[in-house]
């Protein structure tokens, strides 16, 4: 049986799940959204016909995203959701697929069972973890076993994950809470506050895919027409909002951003600092599609910035990819004892020092 056995890669994202099966590539990519029934609590949509339902469902349905700043917000539903795209990767089979999943570099002990739990209860025999700056640097065609550094910025729906890579591991690293979806809210925000009119996340997620822009003084000043609630008297209204305000809306989220790259620059040993200046960093994500923020960045920290060929499935390639190593990863098996979590616990705890 071990022979039929499907092994497959997921990116449980905040703002999408990306499913790759070893040998097909990458064959699921969408949305990480569950529209639930309140009464009965079963699971009525899951992913892109979730989406459409976001802000749009009667009062007994609900549409939320499980996933919040990169680790699970709600686990029953995280776990349907995942039920639900590993059926739909491996079709109709009696045997249960090991699976891979990336998280934040940053994850917690809690925050890893909680995915394992979720997992295994979603129908995955064994369940292995990565960190997403490495599945993204090897998703990337970056050689990790290198002795030489390498700089990786990962900016997601929920996180953004900055870490400098050297012989197969994470010597210094971040991950904030800042990332797509913040810059979504910030969107939203600015506008609520200029204009005195409401936007659901859907119509602020296009107004930065269409006209976002991280370098204000590069701007065409294009003009983009916005749907939405007057907040004074209740009524539809339109606007018309320009690159210039999207930028000022996008400045505090992107600068925290940067800060991160900044620190991450500033705790690296001098060593890889030098190879860092020789080699650039490598931006991963699709918050990364933003333009002009790999500029930005170069210009805060002084060396070159390159965006990932790929950069939204750099992760889940990546986390794919390690399928070839998939026994040398942290997995839930039962058959690990007291011993071995304590030594994962001390490897973490020297690797932060």
């Amino acid at each position: 049986m071990p022979y039929f056995r499907k092994n497959l890669a997921i990116d449980l994202g905040t703002a999408s799940v990306l499913v790759y099966v070893r040998g097909k590539g990458v064959v699921l990519n969408e949305p990480s959204v569950v529209a639930m029934d309140t009464f009965s609590k079963n699971i009525l949509a899951v992913g892109s016909q979730a989406k459409k339902m976001l802000g749009r469902t009667p009062g007994n349905i609900v549409a939320t995203r499980p996933m919040k700043d990169g680790v699970i917000a709600n686990f029953n539903a995280t776990e349907k959701m995942l039920k639900y795209f590993i059926q739909k990767a491996t079709g109709r089979t009696m045997v249960r697929p090991n699976v891979i999943i990336c998280v934040p570099s940053q994850i917690t002990q809690v925050q890893k069972r909680a995915v394992l739990q979720a997992s295994r209860n979603a129908g995955a025999n064994k369940t292995y973890l990565i960190e997403e700056p490495l599945a993204a640097a090897i998703g990337s065609g970056v050689d990790i076993a290198d002795p030489g550094g390498n700089m990786i910025i990962d900016i997601g729906g929920g996180t953004t994950d900055v870490a400098v890579i050297a012989l197969g591991g994470i010597v210094i690293n971040r991950s904030i809470k800042v990332a797509g979806d913040e810059c979504d809210e910030a969107i939203a925000d600015y506008i609520r506050k200029k204009f005195n009119m409401l936007i659901g996340e859907r119509t602020a997620e296009d107004i930065k895919i269409n006209i976002g822009n991280a370098m204000p003084n590069e701007l065409d000043d294009k003009l983009y027409e916005v749907r939405g609630r007057n907040l004074i008297n209740g009524l539809p209204m339109h606007v018309f909002v320009t690159s210039t305000d999207i930028s000022e809306a996008l400045e505090k989220p992107l600068d925290n951003i940067v800060d991160a790259v900044h620190y991450v620059l500033d705790k690296t040993p001098p060593e890889l600092a030098a190879d860092l200046f020789e080699r650039g960093a490598l931006m991963t994500g699709g918050g990364s599609l933003i333009p002009g923020l790999d500029r930005r960045i170069e210009d805060r920290i002084g060396i070159s910035v390159r965006l990932a060929d790929g950069p939204v499935s750099a992760v889940v390639k990546g986390t794919g990819k390690s399928l070839q190593w998939i026994n040398k990863l942290d997995s839930d098996d039962s058959s690990y004892s007291e011993a071995r979590r304590r030594a994962l616990e001390e490897r973490e705890r020297l690797r932060r020092r």
